[in-house]
C-alpha cells in the first residue's frame, strides 16, 4: 500500500461497521477497501484470504474474532473502517470500535431479520448517541426482501430508520437500487454501477419510501420542515444537507441496500458515509475530566490543541509485545516522543507510531487529532487509557464491557507448560478485557470468559502466542461440611516402637456454631490432659476440619471443646494429641448429624420480555427460586436464587433460549443444606475416589 499522508479533519471519517455474526461485516469491508484502491484484490473469509481476519483463530472458525483497521480514500475523503466481531463471545472488540469511532455503519442480513447482534450494535449506537447508517446486507441471497427487511428494521428500532434507498428486485434478480435523495437509480452492469431510469413499476414504492425519509430527517432542519409541511418543492440539494444534519444529530439513521458479493451498492455505502457521516470536526467537542482536579473539560478536535489520545484496544504479539491501538482526540502525537498517561499518572515512551491496515502496518511520522494509529512496546498503558501532556493531565471516560459469565477451571496440560502458564495467561489478559483469572475456594484457578467459543480461543492463543497448553474443566463446587447436632467422641491414639512410644487420649464435645466459624474450647479439670498438648489438640482439629470428614470439603461453623483425656508422663507429644483430636473430630462428626451446604448465587438474569417464561422455567429446573420480577424499558429482570453447582454453563443455555439477547450475573449470596439425593450422589463420588486413591 502506497503511503498514506495525514488529512484534515473535514476529510476524516472513522466508521465501525457492527452487526450480528454472518450478516457480512468483513465481506464489505474488503469490498469497500477493494473499491477504494487499498487492496488489489478482494479477499475472502472462507478462503482465509480477507487482509482483516488474519489470526490463524479466525481462518480456523471462518469468522472474525478481533477488532480490524484500514483505510481507505475516496472522494478526496479517507475513511478508516474498524471491522468487528460479531459473535457475541467478543462482544468487548465492538465496544472498542464504538470508542474509536465517530459513525457506525450497522450491517443486517437481507433474509435474517433483526438479530440480537443488530440490536447490540443499535443500542450501542444509541447509548454513544452515535451517528449511524444501515445496510441491509446479502440482497441477492435466496429468501432475501430488502423492503420487508426494511420494515422489519422499523417495526424493531421505530420510524427513525429512515430509507436512503429503494432496491432494484431482490434475492437472484437484486441488480442496483435508487438513491431517494437524489432521485437516481443505479444498476450494477458487471463492472461498475451505472446510474439507469427509475421503473415505472418502482415509482409509487419510490415516492411512499422517499416520503418516509424526508419526514423523519425533516425534524433537523426547521426551514425544511416548514417547507415539507406546507408541500413546497424541496431540492436536491436541501435533502442531502438536512439528512446529513440528521444523521449527525443521530435523529435518523439512513437505511442502504448492498451485496458486498456482487459489489452492488458498495460504491452507494462509501458515498453515503463521505455524505451523511460527520467527521471529527463535526461532531464537535469530547467531554474529558481534569485529571487534577476533577473538573469537566470539553475538548475540541484540534490538531494544534492539547493532546489528548484515547486507547481503545491492546493486542499481545510474542514478537513485538503489546500492540496499543488509540485514537488522536486532540493534538498531535509524534514518534519518538513522549506522552503522559494520565490514567496512571506515568510517562510513556512513544516509539514507532504506525498507521493499519488490517495485518500490515505503516510507520508514520506522526498522528493528528481525527486520525487512528497504533504503538508497539508501551511499557504501562493499557485499553482504556488516556494520554495528555503531564502540564494538563486530562482523562477520558473509562470503557464500558459486559461481564464475563461462563466460569471454567484451567491448568496446565502438562508440567513443562506449568511455570508459562501464568506469565502466558498474565499476558493474554491484557487484550482481553472481559476474562479474568481468579482462586477458586476450592483451590483451582479459574478463566471466567464471555462463552464456550472465547475460552477455546483464548486457550489456543495462549499457547500459540506464548507456548503454554491449557486445559479446562467443569470447576469443582466449593461445598462445605458441618453438622446440626451436638455430640461427645473419645480419640485414643497409642503407638509403641522400640524406644518411645506415641500415646494421646481426648474427649471432646461438639457443637453447632452457626456462622461462627471453627471455634477450639477447653474445660480439662484435674490436668487429665497438660495444658501444653492443648495446641496440639486444636490443631489437629483444625486441620481435620479442612480436609472434611463425610465428602472431603472444608467442616466449618462448629465449636469443639475439650473436656477430659489421658497422657502418659513418657510418650505422649504434641503429635500424639493432634492425631488423637483428629480421630475424635472425625468419629464425632459422624453421629452429630453431619450435612454438605452448597454455595446459592444471587443471580440477576435480563431478558426480553417475550422469553421471561422460558428462562425463568429454566431457572426453576436448575433447583433455583425465582425471587422477584421487575422491568426497564422493555426489559425483564429476573432475580433468583440458584445453586452454583447448577449454573456452571448457563451462559451458553441463556444465549440458545434468548436468541444471543440474554445476559445475567452473579454472586455468592449464602450456604444451604444441599438436598438429600443430591448430598448422597456428592458423598458416594468421594468415598469412590478415595478408595481409587488407596488402591
Amino acid at each position: 500500500m502506497t503511503t498514506t499522508k495525514s488529512v484534515d479533519l473535514p476529510h476524516l471519517r472513522s466508521v465501525v461497521i457492527a452487526a450480528h455474526q454472518g450478516a457480512g461485516k468483513t465481506t464489505l469491508a474488503e469490498r469497500l477497501l477493494f473499491e477504494g484502491g487499498a487492496l488489489t484484490r478482494i479477499g475472502r473469509v472462507d478462503d482465509g484470504t480477507a487482509s482483516l481476519d488474519y489470526e490463524p483463530e479466525e481462518h480456523k472458525r471462518k469468522q472474525s474474532l478481533s477488532l480490524s483497521v484500514a483505510s481507505l480514500d475516496h472522494a478526496a475523503t479517507r475513511i478508516t473502517l474498524l471491522d468487528t466481531p460479531g459473535y457475541p463471545d467478543f462482544a468487548a472488540e465492538v465496544v472498542m470500535g464504538y470508542a474509536a469511532a465517530d459513525g457506525a455503519v450497522i450491517l443486517m442480513d437481507a433474509s435474517g431479520g433483526v438479530e440480537a447482534g443488530t440490536e447490540l450494535a443499535v443500542s450501542l449506537g444509541r447509548e454513544h448517541r452515535m451517528p449511524a447508517l444501515v445496510v441491509i446486507t446479502k440482497c441477492d441471497r435466496e429468501n432475501a426482501d430488502p423492503g420487508a427487511a426494511l420494515d422489519a428494521l422499523r417495526a424493531a428500532f421505530g420510524d427513525k430508520m429512515a430509507p436512503l434507498h429503494v432496491a432494484l428486485g431482490a434475492a437472484d434478480a437484486f441488480e442496483g437500487y435508487v438513491d431517494l435523495v437524489h432521485g437516481k437509480a443505479y444498476r450494477w452492469d458487471g463492472k461498475a454501477e451505472v446510474e439507469t431510469a427509475i421503473p415505472d413499476a418502482l415509482s409509487a414504492e419510490v415516492a411512499r419510501r422517499r416520503e418516509q425519509l424526508l419526514e423523519a430527517a425533516a425534524e433537523a432542519d426547521d426551514e425544511v420542515l416548514m417547507k415539507y409541511l406546507e408541500g413546497e418543492e424541496i431540492t436536491d440539494a436541501e435533502f442531502e444537507k438536512v439528512v446529513h444534519a440528521a444523521v449527525k444529530d443521530a435523529i435518523i439513521a439512513p437505511v442502504l441496500v448492498a451485496s458486498a458479493a456482487k459489489g452492488i451498492g458498495v460504491r452507494g455505502l462509501a458515498d453515503a458515509i463521505v455524505r451523511y457521516l460527520p467527521s471529527p470536526l463535526e461532531e464537535g467537542a469530547v467531554a474529558a475530566t481534569d485529571a487534577r482536579t476533577g473538573d469537566g473539560v470539553e475538548v475540541m478536535p484540534d490538531p494544534a490543541g492539547p493532546l489528548l489520545v484515547r486507547v481503545f484496544k491492546t493486542a499481545a504479539d510474542q514478537h513485538v509485545g503489546r500492540i496499543t491501538y488509540l485514537r488522536v482526540v486532540s493534538g498531535t502525537l509524534k514518534s519518538q516522543g513522549h506522552a503522559w498517561n494520565s490514567t496512571r499518572s506515568e510517562d510513556e515512551r512513544i516509539g514507532q507510531l504506525l498507521l493499519l491496515h488490517g495485518k500490515d502496518q505503516e510507520p508514520v511520522g506522526e498522528l493528528k487529532a481525527g486520525e487512528i494509529g497504533a504503538i508497539a512496546k508501551l511499557a504501562v498503558t493499557a485499553t482504556g487509557d488516556t494520554f495528555s501532556v503531564k502540564e494538563k493531565p486530562l482523562r477520558l471516560p473509562p470503557l464500558v464491557f459486559p461481564d464475563p459469565t461462563l466460569v471454567v477451571a484451567i491448568e496446565p496440560q502438562t508440567k513443562a507448560d506449568l511455570d508459562k502458564m501464568g506469565p502466558a495467561l498474565q499476558r493474554m489478559l491484557e487484550e482481553e478485557p472481559t476474562a479474568r483469572v481468579e482462586r477458586s475456594d476450592a483451590g483451582e484457578q479459574l478463566l471466567v470468559a464471555m462463552g464456550e467459543t472465547h475460552v477455546a480461543v483464548i486457550g489456543e492463543r495462549v499457547k500459540r502466542k506464548f507456548g503454554a497448553a491449557i486445559v479446562t474443566h467443569t470447576p469443582k463446587v466449593a461445598y462445605r461440611e458441618t453438622i446440626r447436632g451436638k455430640t461427645q467422641s473419645h480419640g485414643r491414639y497409642k503407638k509403641q516402637t522400640g524406644g518411645h512410644g506415641m500415646f494421646g487420649d481426648v474427649w471432646i464435645e461438639l457443637e453447632p456454631n452457626p456462622g461462627g466459624g471453627v471455634e477450639f474450647a477447653e474445660r480439662v479439670v484435674g490436668g487429665s490432659v497438660p495444658r501444653n498438648f492443648f495446641p496440639g489438640v486444636e490443631k489437629g482439629i483444625r486441620a481435620a476440619a479442612t480436609e472434611g470428614v463425610i465428602a472431603g470439603y472444608p467442616l466449618v461453623d462448629f465449636r469443639a471443646t475439650l473436656y477430659d483425656g489421658s497422657f502418659h508422663p513418657v510418650d505422649s507429644n504434641d503429635l500424639s494429641f493432634q492425631i488423637a483430636a483428629s480421630m475424635a473430630l472425625k468419629q464425632g462428626v459422624q453421629d452429630a448429624k453431619p450435612v454438605l451446604m452448597e454455595p446459592i448465587m444471587a443471580v440477576t438474569v435480563r431478558v426480553p420480555e417475550r422469553f421471561m417464561g422460558d428462562v425463568s422455567r429454566d431457572l426453576n429446573g436448575r433447583r433455583g427460586r425465582v425471587l422477584g420480577l421487575d422491568s426497564a424499558g422493555g426489559t425483564q429482570i429476573i432475580t433468583a436464587h440458584v445453586p452454583q453447582s447448577e449454573l456452571f454453563g448457563y451462559a451458553t443455555e441463556l444465549r440458545s433460549i434468548t436468541g444471543g439477547r440474554g445476559t445475567f450475573s452473579s454472586e455468592l449470596d449464602h450456604y444451604e443444606d444441599v438436598p438429600g439425593h443430591v448430598a448422597d450422589k456428592i458423598v458416594e463420588a468421594h468415598r469412590k475416589e478415595v478408595e481409587a486413591a488407596g488402591h
